[in-house]
C-alpha cells in the first residue's frame, strides 16, 4: 500500500486541515469532491515543520507541498495498477509521474503586511550541485535568509517543473554544451528549437492568491520584469519588484549579461 494515497490517511489529513484544495484564484474548494470540469485545481499538503541549515545558519520554515489535481488523479489511477503488478518496488514510476512544487513560509506570515516573496524556478545544478554557471543557488539561499529576516517573515514558492526556464534538465545539459561552443543561454535554446522562456506561472499565482491574498500587496524578489508581468496577468496586481543581485562571478557573468540584454533589470555595476 502506498501510504501517501491510502484513502484512510487522506481522510485523516483532510479532517486535520492538512490537505486542502484551491482553485486558480486561491479560493478553497471541496477537497472531497472532484473539481468541476475545466477547474484549475491544486491540492496543498501542510504545513510541515522544516528546519533547514543554510551554511552555518539554522532557519525554521513551514513547508507546503502542492500539485495539480489532474496530475494527482493520474497518479492515483497509476497506483492502483501498480499494486496489482508488483507493489511498492515500482514506486519510482509514481514519483516520476507528477511535478510537486513547494511553498516555504518563514516567520509570522499571517501577520505580514506587504510581505517579501520569491518565486524560484528549480535548478538542480545551482540549487543542489552548487554550480557557478548561474546565480540560482545563491539566489535561493539569499532569498530564504532575506525572507527569514523580515519582521513578519514571508514565503518562497519553489517551482519544481521550471528547470532550465521550463525546458527540462536533459535539454538544459545540451544547452550548456552549446554555450561552451560560444552561444549564450537564449541562443542555445533557439538552436534546439525551444522558447527563450517557457515557464508557466499559473500554479505559482494560485498559491500566492491563497497565501498572500488577491488584493494584498507584496514585494517580489526578482530581476525579471516578465515574471512580475506574468503574475500581474493572473490578477496579482499589487506587486513591487525588488532586485535580487547575488552570486555574480567569472563563470556566470556572460550568462547574466545575456539576461540583462533580454530585459532583466541588471546593469554593468551589478555584473561586477
Amino acid at each position: 500500500m502506498f501510504a501517501y494515497i491510502d484513502p484512510a490517511i487522506r481522510e485523516r489529513l483532510v479532517d486535520q486541515g492538512k490537505l486542502v484544495r484551491i482553485d486558480e484564484l486561491g479560493n478553497r474548494i471541496d477537497v472531497r469532491r472532484a473539481p468541476a470540469e475545466g477547474t484549475h485545481a491544486l491540492n496543498i499538503l501542510g504545513p510541515i515543520p522544516l528546519p533547514v541549515m543554510l551554511g552555518e545558519r539554522s532557519i525554521d520554515l513551514q513547508w507546503y507541498a502542492f500539485v495539480r489535481h489532474t496530475e494527482l488523479a493520474k497518479v492515483d489511477e497509476l497506483a492502483r495498477e501498480l499494486r496489482e503488478r508488483g507493489g511498492q518496488r515500482l514506486f519510482p514510476v509514481l514519483a516520476s509521474a507528477m511535478s510537486v512544487n513547494s511553498v516555504l513560509v518563514a516567520g509570522d506570515f499571517d501577520a505580514a503586511a506587504d510581505p517579501l516573496v520569491r518565486v524560484h524556478s528549480s535548478c538542480l545544478s545551482g540549487d543542489v550541485f552548487g554550480s557557478q554557471r548561474c546565480d540560482c543557488g545563491p539566489q535561493y539561499v539569499s532569498a530564504i535568509e532575506r525572507i527569514a529576516d523580515e519582521p513578519s517573515g514571508g514565503l518562497l514558492v519553489y517551482m519544481a517543473g521550471h528547470e532550465g526556464r521550463g525546458i527540462g534538465l536533459w535539454a538544459k545539459a545540451v544547452t550548456y554544451l552549446l554555450q561552451d561552443a560560444g552561444e549564450n543561454t537564449y541562443q542555445a535554446n533557439r538552436s534546439l528549437g525551444l522558447p527563450d522562456d517557457s515557464r508557466d506561472f499559473t500554479d505559482a499565482a494560485a498559491v500566492l492568491h491563497h497565501f498572500v491574498g488577491s488584493d494584498a500587496s507584496f514585494r517580489l524578489l526578482t530581476n525579471n520584469p516578465k515574471k512580475v508581468a506574468d503574475l500581474q496577468g493572473f490578477g496579482l496586481t499589487k506587486v513591487t519588484q525588488v532586485k535580487h543581485i547575488v552570486g555574480v562571478g567569472d563563470w556566470n557573468r556572460r550568462y547574466l549579461a545575456a539576461k540583462r540584454d533580454w530585459g532583466h533589470l541588471l546593469d554593468d555595476h551589478d555584473l561586477q
